[in-house]
């Protein structure tokens, strides 16, 4: 049969079906799909930072008696905030309760070891107790902090609860005046700190209204005979008012 088309000249095959003469070009491939966009990385919200411990713990386990205290200040790791910080031991205060005068400084001296106030700052101490007439018996010597600290942050130990310590020591000590050396530590023993109280005040401790005079630290008074002057002005008017 194709033979005989060969032969009458027939080449090529016709058909009815309409074809396409121009094709159209085929579209380029498609490109590897990329990979979907991830979702927006949103960070973490940061973790909330651990609560701070409170300086000296649960208040319902403090010493409820003076000697019981002066252990407690030495040997309860919940009341130094000052841990870390060097080699210098804790420093107990030394005095009796009820005493005429409670001086209270910042810190211990950097070489206090058994003995608070037993350097330059504790000789000043006395010599204004001698003359101020009052026997070294007369006195209760404590420090805010338990052990020697370059620049603390009395703000931070105020939050931590310090101060709560502090007015618990105070009601123990139950001194008829409490002398202040250390204008940074005074907002510990205030309970409304807003306004700086005046040099001279009064205090309510352990349900009583003790006599405060504020003063500046030790080594300010050593270093200025003009601050020291004006501290025993103000003696002479404390003692006048009281």
């Amino acid at each position: 049969m194709l033979d005989w088309w060969r032969g009458a000249g027939v080449d090529c095959a016709f058909a009815d079906t309409p074809q396409r003469w121009l094709q159209e070009p085929a579209a380029p491939a498609a490109p590897a799909a990329a990979a979907a966009p991830s979702p927006r990385q949103i960070p973490p919200a940061p973790a909330a930072a651990p609560e701070r411990p409170r300086i000296g713990g649960d208040p319902a386990g403090w010493p409820q008696d003076l000697a019981a205290f002066r252990r407690w200040w030495v040997e309860d790791p919940a009341l130094d905030p000052a841990a870390g910080h060097g080699p210098a031991p804790r420093v107990p205060p030394r005095g009796e309760a009820g005493a005429a005068l409670m001086v209270l400084v910042p810190m211990p001296e950097e070489q206090d070891t058994a003995t608070l106030l037993s350097g330059p700052q504790g000789r000043l101490v006395a010599a204004m107790a001698r003359a101020m007439d009052l026997a070294p018996a007369a006195l209760y010597l404590a420090s805010a902090l338990p052990r020697p600290v370059t620049l603390p942050d009395w703000r931070a130990l105020a939050a931590d609860g310090l101060g709560a310590v502090l007015r618990h020591h105070l009601a123990l000590a139950a001194p008829q005046r409490i002398l202040v050396l250390g204008r940074d530590i005074l907002p510990l023993v205030e309970h409304d700190p807003a306004q700086a109280p005046p040099a001279i005040h009064r205090l309510e401790v352990g349900g009583r209204q003790v006599p405060v005079l504020a003063s500046y630290a030790p080594g300010h008074l050593i270093d200025h005979a003009r601050l020291r002057a004006g501290l025993w002005r103000q003696w002479l008017d404390f003692t006048d008012d009281g």
